[in-house]
């Protein structure tokens, strides 16, 4: 069996968790800091050896998408991108993506889940509702490569096996946006096949999209999420708020405490959090930001998480090394 190569013996730590005043807790990560021109600014831990971006991938996915024929546009656009919470709004969005392509929620292969959302899955429950695939978090993108498929006259029921042409499109624009090969294929949490890159391949792809020229499939990609960041995550969820608040920022988290972000001018962070631990995920990403002298009221909120104790703040998650 295959697996990721051997890491470091000691990866840095990139965050800490404190309680009254005593480190009870480290997190050990790697970063990588693109400057505007590709080169590289700061490389924390390991950043060349392959990781699963998990859906930090989405963005290059669905660029891939769009070249093979998908039409969408806007916040139907940026759900197709989506790790979703699962609200009423990403649902009616991916019923719209199905709807336009002829197609229904039974033509999705993710599995069934709850939303994402607190809010949304109580909603479900008391209506007597159960998990389903147009709630699991990945169904905007599969939605979407379901649209792909009948836009190419490709056939619909087998769309996630790695040998369909789609995922052959999709896996040449990761390929082709991070300037690397492929380092291993696996299976992603709702079934889709889940390319490999290093860290800094990662932060390769999501620069070229910023930096796409105008009008092109990546760009029209990146100004749909800049547009509408709550499609691409949820109206309470970390990445909107950045997106939102930050002029020209795009912004994509995955699984296992992967993230990646590129501002307007093309400097670039990516990261990942060896543990997984998405606590640490927000608070490494905002002081990387705050280094690239990126300010306002979310960076500077998401910089440190509050821990309490009976009720009260009595410690922070913080970021080292920054």
């Amino acid at each position: 069996m295959s697996s990721r190569p051997q890491q470091p013996a000691h990866l840095p730590v990139v965050a800490e968790v404190v309680r009254s005043g005593f480190v009870e807790c480290r997190h050990h990560g790697s970063v990588v800091v693109l400057d505007a021109d590709g080169s590289t600014a700061l490389a924390l831990g390991d950043v060349e050896s392959p990781i699963y971006p998990r859906s930090a991938n989405k963005p290059m996915q669905a660029a891939g998408m769009l070249h093979s024929g998908l039409d969408l546009e806007g916040e139907l656009l940026a759900l197709s991108t989506a790790s979703h919470s699962g609200e009423e709004f990403h649902v009616a969005g991916v019923r719209r993506i199905l709807a336009g392509a002829g197609l229904t929620e039974d033509d999705l292969r993710c599995p069934p889940d709850w939303p994402a959302d607190v809010a949304a899955r109580d909603a479900l429950v008391r209506a007597g509702g159960e998990p389903a695939r147009v709630t699991m978090n990945c169904s905007g993108k599969h939605a979407a490569m379901l649209a792909t498929c009948v836009a190419a006259g490709w056939p619909t029921q087998t769309y996630l096996d790695p040998g369909h042409p789609l995922q052959k499109a999709i896996r040449e624009s990761v390929e082709r946006l991070a300037a690397e090969k492929v380092a291993h294929t696996g299976v992603d949490g709702c079934g889709a096949p889940l390319f490999a890159l290093s860290l800094t391949g990662l932060a390769r792809a999501f620069q070229a999209m910023v930096r796409a020229p105008e009008g092109s499939p990546e760009a029209r990609l990146v100004a749909a999420v800049r547009a509408h960041p709550a499609y691409t995550s949820g109206s309470t969820r970390d990445e909107a708020a950045l997106i939102g608040a930050t002029p020209g920022l795009f912004a994509k988290g995955g699984a296992e405490a992967c993230y990646a972000v590129a501002l307007r001018d093309g400097r670039t962070v990516a990261l990942k959090i060896e543990d997984g631990g998405q606590r640490a995920r927000p608070v490494v990403m905002a002081a990387a930001l705050r280094r690239l002298g990126v300010a306002n009221p979310v960076v500077e909120a998401q910089a440190y998480a509050v821990q309490t104790g009976g009720g009260v703040p009595v410690g922070e998650i913080r970021a080292v090394g920054f």
